[in-house]
């Protein structure tokens, strides 16, 4: 199909009010086979998402379940206390109070709200309301103060939601050095606020948005389904992120092609743990659930990073009667080491995770654990959310990231350094993973990174490596940068990271390339164990030698780690990984020259150019001796270096 086609403009549907909750009752649909997907694209997406904006699709959901819990809040440290419940029809008063704060304190089109605030309901008001009148910017608060000042400046930010001291005096802190670097923020809201505020710029979020009008948004919104509406930033702890724009218009398909994927319902529940500032929390476990008429239990500020959710989960699902369990791979591992016991799981219908390749064994033993099918998904921030699912009534095939969702056309090709597609792979060939389709963003805001985004013609290049097989099924083989290449021969970092999670002790696994200064790279493994569990790097050198299917991608290193790197949503952080493979091999090598008044360290890190550069640092001893010794020795790596000298 030409998903470019689907995108029509329907004037009467556009216009339609009470014919959204009847078409949200459709999504959830038998979803089998692909000809399941090209049946549900026959019908224009503005038919099933009658509206021109995210605004006027929230006010029609609340038409139909104005008197539903929306948003349930559990009490911070205590998960099974009593909760805050806030009806649809609270949710869009709060919404329309806080848009109206910002237009008070002089919002306009094409400004934005950047927010540094946990998980809270506080925080569905900021991204509905920045929504509907300029543009949201929800980031990573974990982030150094220099990338949120990036990302901020970036995105055009006027206003500044914080977390006040007496919540986080590190969020607040953070949120003062971007206020004294921007000086031309026309206000900062702070939750939790207290004598942070001055009353001239900086005031307490809670009291100024109560002081607005809740009966309607005062001032122009965001109509046009091509306004942008969102900025969410994308990579990972290093570097200031690209920003990717979310239209109303890749929204408002999402809420169709993701409620088919996931069968969404207003009979659904769910456990919001996922953060906002990443599209798990914000578009699959927010807007979308939400528009559906869903309700969804906000855990905690820290999320499922919280231990008291993860230890409380499945009593948590028995209580409110969750449906959908979710989460990344790496949270469906640790709720592996959280015993059911007695507790009614029964509610659960499928289970959903995405964000990184999953395991097969940990899909497997959670699909088991749950007494549910467990969904994998593939999606990108560039693509809004979810992009590819695993059809919820058709056949499972663990490994697979699935069937691709209506209006997105998904291919496997072999593409040049310039973006030039030179073929489309056939049938389980390995290929990179493209996509076009209405939910793809435009360009990043950062419109240097576009060209090699795209293709030449347009399609949005993942820049991960996998095979669509003849039933439509995508199977991720591996990241393009995750490759580790060995004599010119590629070998994909999963074939290593599987056979090791096939180990009853090992938690996580993840296989990365250790620069070599002879074949280019060599596999190394790092795992963390499991609590409690117990394993050796040789025992489980062997353990994988004996799976894995390739003698080249046996893992010539493997490294225990008490806690692997995460990235704020979840997912491995391989950089990390690689570099500290790096270090390691360019101090053995340097080990020869240090000692006798000769200090020598390694640190790697991310470059603009090169990618990744080495610098050694080299404390006494004669440069003049010592430079071309360790040209010599650090001159066949491919990895660049630079030396330091101090004395």
């Amino acid at each position: 199909m030409n998903a470019n086609r689907r995108m029509v403009n329907h004037p009467q549907a556009l216009n339609g009010r009470n014919r959204m909750a009847e078409a949200f009752k459709k999504f959830n649909l038998p979803f089998v086979t692909l000809k399941d997907v090209e049946k549900f694209e026959q019908t224009p997406v503005e038919q099933w998402v009658p509206y021109r904006n995210i605004y006027d699709a929230l006010k029609g959901v609340v038409e139909q379940y104005g008197d539903k819990p929306s948003l349930i809040a559990l009490p911070p440290g205590d998960p099974m206390g009593e909760p805050r419940v806030i009806t649809y029809r609270e949710l869009l008063a709060r919404v329309h109070q806080t848009a109206n704060l910002f237009l008070s304190a002089g919002l306009r089109k094409g400004e934005t709200v950047t927010y540094l605030i946990p998980l809270c309901p506080q925080a569905y008001f900021t991204m509905f309301g920045a929504e509907a009148v300029g543009t949201v910017n929800a980031v990573n608060p974990l982030l150094e103060p220099e990338h949120i000042l990036g990302i901020a400046e970036a995105a055009n930010a006027t206003i500044l939601i914080a977390t006040g001291r007496a919540l986080s005096e590190e969020l607040w802190n953070k949120a003062v050095y971007v206020m004294e670097r921007m000086p031309n923020l026309k206000a900062v809201y702070v939750l939790g606020g207290g004598s942070e505020c001055d009353g001239k710029k900086i005031f307490p979020l809670d009291d100024m948005i109560m002081q607005q009008d809740a009966t309607r948004i005062n001032g122009p919104i965001n109509e046009e389904p091509d306004d942008i509406v969102g900025y969410y930033h994308t990579g990972g702890t290093t570097g200031v992120p690209k920003l990717a724009p979310h239209t109303n218009r890749m929204q408002l398909a999402q809420i169709a092609s993701s409620g088919f994927g996931l069968g969404y319902s207003d009979k659904d529940c769910l456990l919001a743990g996922l953060p906002m500032f990443h599209i798990s929390g914000s578009i699959v476990v927010g807007i979308v659930p939400i528009m559906n008429g869903a309700t969804l239990v906000i855990t905690s500020p820290q999320g499922f990073r919280d231990p008291l959710i993860v230890g409380n989960y499945w009593r948590l699902v028995e209580k409110y009667g969750i449906t959908v369990l979710g989460g990344v791979p790496t949270m469906l591992s640790a709720l592996l080491n959280i015993p059911v016991g007695e507790a009614d799981i029964s509610t659960l219908r499928a289970g959903l995770t995405g964000g990184s390749a999953a395991p097969v064994e940990v899909l497997k033993a959670m699909t088991g654990y749950a007494r549910a099918p467990i969904l994998e998904g593939y999606g990108m921030t560039e693509t809004t959310c979810f992009i590819t699912m695993q059809p919820q009534n058709g056949e499972a095939r663990p490994g697979s990231v699935g069937l691709r969702l209506p209006y997105a056309d998904i291919a496997a090709a072999h593409v040049d350094e310039e973006g030039q597609i030179e073929r489309f792979a056939d049938p389980d060939e390995i290929g990179e993973i493209i996509m076009r389709g209405v939910s793809i963003m435009p360009g990043y805001v950062q419109t240097d990174y576009n060209r090699k985004a795209f293709t030449k013609d347009g399609w949005l290049r993942s820049g991960d490596l996998g095979r669509i097989d003849a039933d439509g099924y995508i199977w991720l083989t591996g990241r393009a940068k995750d490759v580790i290449i060995r004599g010119g021969h590629n070998i994909d970092p999963s074939i290593i990271e599987e056979a090791l999670h096939e180990h009853p002790a090992v938690e996580l696994a993840a296989a990365v390339g250790r620069p070599d200064s002879y074949a280019g790279e060599l596999p190394v493994a790092y795992v963390q164990l499991k609590p409690g569990a117990k394993a050796t790097a040789d025992e489980l050198k062997d353990f994988a030698r004996a799976r894995i299917p390739e003698r080249a991608a046996n893992p010539v290193d493997m490294t225990l780690i008490e806690t692997m790197p995460l990235t704020g949503v979840g997912k491995i952080f391989k950089p990390a990984l690689r570099h500290d493979a790096a270090i390691k091999v360019f101090m053995a090598d340097l080990a020869s020259l240090s000692g006798k008044g000769v200090d020598i360290s390694v640190n790697v890190d991310n470059h603009p150019v090169h990618g990744s550069l080495a610098t050694v640092t080299v404390k006494g001893g004669d440069q003049a001796s010592l430079a071309p010794i360790i040209a010599e020795k650090l001159g066949p790596y491919t990895l660049r270096h630079e030396v330091v000298w101090q004395s």
